[in-house]
């Protein structure tokens, strides 16, 4: 009998395959993002024991397609895209590669960040355009601002510890937390949301997506942050309602946003982040440079191995 993994994705870091073929599997991939009919059918075809979860959503029916299967790994620790309900109603073990690419989250935030408030994509393209924009132009200075982490994981963090060496203070709001946490990174403990809202010049968010997240960071927040502020995200583009988002951008209430995930993936072609300069995007891309590629798919793999 073949010992098949299926990996959600079209490839797998050369360090995650050689672990697979160790231990006497093989992965096979789907394409990228593709919908459940097409991984139920892998999974049938294939007669699969496991799967790592890259794109595309794994639920009931898909698990249904694969009796043979034994745990689902995911390939990073977003799980929005399993259906957990479904995988404890099969004793299917759901399991994640927490903190294998904090680092690398990390950065992108704060590269996200620099990049927005420094307003560095509009300059550049106005510098290409024959544009000197020097005369009246006043940037922001990050040193002594406050940025908010929403969530007090690995990511936020890895990214409260960078932000520190830039000069910004940190606040975070997280009731799951310990406060050692929020000790060990010098950050001043939120009481609710609203107070993080309240004194984040940059918000970061860094919590999962559950059905007490999404939307979160709908109108009514995003009123409460300060005139002029910023919001980060690299964690799932369903915790922002983005037509409240871009009403706050075109209204001056935000000076603009750093997103690297969205609501829908990718973004159809006319979405109206497209039409606003100050909104820096990238496609989710966060997560996978090529080290943190590497540890997240080992540590996958070895999920997979270990059930």
């Amino acid at each position: 009998m073949r010992k098949v993994i299926v990996v959600t994705g079209p490839d797998l870091d050369p360090s995650a395959e050689e672990l697979v073929a160790a231990h006497g599997f093989e992965t096979v991939h789907t394409p990228p993002y593709a919908d459940s009919a097409v991984i139920a059918e892998l999974l049938t075809q294939t007669g699969a024991q496991g799967i790592i979860s890259r794109m595309g959503r794994i639920d009931a029916a898909v698990m249904d397609a694969a009796p043979h299967l034994r745990v689902i790994s995911k390939h990073g620790v977003g799980v929005d895209n399993i259906d957990l309900a479904a995988a404890a109603a099969r004793g299917i073990p759901v399991l994640v590669a927490t903190g294998a690419n904090a680092a690398s989250v990390a950065e992108h935030a704060i590269a996200l960040m620099l990049a927005t408030v420094k307003r560095v994509l509009p300059l550049d393209a106005g510098l290409r355009a024959g544009r000197w924009e020097k005369p009246g132009f006043l940037g922001r200075e990050l040193a002594g601002a406050r940025m908010g982490l929403m969530g007090m994981g690995a990511i936020a963090q890895a990214t409260g510890r960078m932000a520190k060496g830039l000069g910004l203070t940190l606040c975070g709001y997280d009731p799951y937390a310990s406060q050692a946490a929020f000790d060990q990174l010098g950050a001043s403990r939120c009481d609710s949301f609203d107070v993080l809202l309240e004194q984040s010049d940059i918000l970061s968010l860094h919590c999962p997506l559950t059905d007490q997240t999404r939307g979160i960071l709908n109108a009514d927040a995003i009123g409460r942050m300060p005139a002029g502020s910023t919001v980060i995200n690299t964690a799932r583009g369903g915790l922002i309602d983005e037509a409240a988002l871009v009403a706050a951008i075109r209204s001056g209430h935000l000076a603009g946003a750093g997103l690297d995930t969205f609501a829908v993936e990718p973004p159809a072609p006319d979405h109206p982040f497209f039409a606003e300069p100050t909104i820096v995007m990238t496609p989710h891309i966060g997560g996978v440079p090529r080290e943190a590629g590497a540890r997240v798919g080992v540590d996958a793999v070895r999920g997979r191995l270990q059930v």
